[in-house]
């Protein structure tokens, strides 16, 4: 046994945090009830955790998952990869604790846990939640082809799986078929390279795009057209950013930007790209925003107070799809608290607040 493996099969687990609140600005006109943040927590450190920030009583709330769950003794788990809000029903995807955590979206209480190996991203369809998962242990080189599974949202059961490729990433679903990243992640320099294409009624793959190594994010816009960040091989070939049209299901178009995440709103995508490069050992941090409909980069920034400066490793992203305020999460160290940070429409900093560890993605809760 290696000592880092000796070291974590004998530590003792932390103990849950207890929630902390902290006043913002309240914002009592504001359509937009509130939103989830979850935090991913560093790996195998049990530290994954949810955040809630009130908008219109302006209240922040830390750690909401052991305040509501206070009989779960290792709280969420280890490392909480993605969160949405279906229906009445929060979903949070841990990924190395092998789970879906289902929740009451009012109150934060546990409903059920649906187990699935190495589990990733999570998106919704007529009743349908639509996992992916890598399958196999974190990290292993010889771990099979990735899966999709489709659970019903009244039973929270697995109903069906099928086969994508190597560490599927996230998904999209335009019309009636669902659209998955596959990053092949953990065999470089064997990169996986493709878009699997689901029929949603057969859920079955029948087509794979190939677009370029090493897929994460797929957001689709409204026009019917994807965008799919690729993250090179941290070397020679760089990040890109592809546009794919579902009506031909063929690229029609690619920028030389470096994307990590990207957050589409109406028109306009606002991104940024955290890249790294093992020949310098640096981090390449730019931020922007794209227009979807002309499908051009823009000259509008989205930060034009100089806080970029104060952010160390943007993490997360979304837009306030009512009043165009956009957030920002900084990872920081990856290994203490990180900050959330809030833009107004004219990319000025409104507030920044304290989150947990490696605060990553958002649930906007609407009613």
């Amino acid at each position: 046994m290696s000592c880092s493996l000796a070291i974590a099969s004998c530590r003792k687990d932390p103990e849950p945090v207890p929630e902390e609140k902290e006043q913002l600005t309240p914002d009592p006109a504001s359509v937009l009830k509130g939103f989830y943040l979850v935090n991913e927590g560093n790996m195998n450190m049990n530290k994954a955790s949810v955040d809630y920030l009130d908008l219109r009583a302006g209240i922040y709330r830390r750690n909401i998952y052991n305040e509501a769950n206070p009989g779960i003794v290792k709280g969420l788990g280890d490392v909480a990869n993605d969160i949405a809000v279906y229906g009445s029903k929060l979903y949070i995807v841990v990924n190395v604790s092998n789970k879906v955590e289902v929740l009451d979206v009012k109150t934060g209480k546990k409903i059920k846990q649906i187990d699935i190996l190495n589990c990733r991203y999570i998106t919704f369809h007529k009743g349908k939640a639509y996992v992916s998962a890598y399958l196999g242990t974190v990290g292993d080189p010889s771990a099979p082809r990735g899966i999709v599974a489709q659970i019903d949202t009244a039973s929270l059961t697995e109903e069906r799986r099928v086969e994508v490729g190597r560490q599927p990433e996230e998904m999209a679903i335009v019309g009636e078929k669902l659209y998955v990243a596959n990053s092949g992640g953990y065999s470089p320099p064997n990169y996986e390279r493709i878009v699997s294409v689901l029929d949603l009624n057969t859920f079955q793959v029948i087509k794979n795009i190939d677009v370029a190594i090493n897929l994460h994010r797929i957001k689709a816009d409204q026009y019917g057209d994807l965008y799919v960040t690729s993250r090179g091989n941290y070397y020679e070939t760089p990040s890109k950013l592809f546009v794919i049209d579902t009506r031909t299901e063929t690229i029609k178009k690619s920028f030389d930007i470096g994307v990590s995440n990207l957050a589409i709103d109406n028109d306009i995508a606002y991104y940024y790209g955290t890249v790294f490069n093992y020949n310098t050992g640096q981090n390449t941090i730019g931020y922007g925003t794209l227009n979807v409909k002309d499908e051009v980069l823009s000259t509008k920034k989205f930060i034009t107070d100089g806080t970029e400066k104060n952010i160390m490793i943007p993490y997360g992203i979304a837009v306030n799809p009512y009043n165009k305020d956009v957030y920002i999460t900084d990872a920081k160290d990856y290994v203490s608290p990180g900050t959330l940070y809030c833009f107004d429409a004219g990319g000025k900093k409104k507030w920044s607040v304290t989150t947990g560890d490696i605060p990553a993605g958002f649930a906007f809760i609407y009613k």
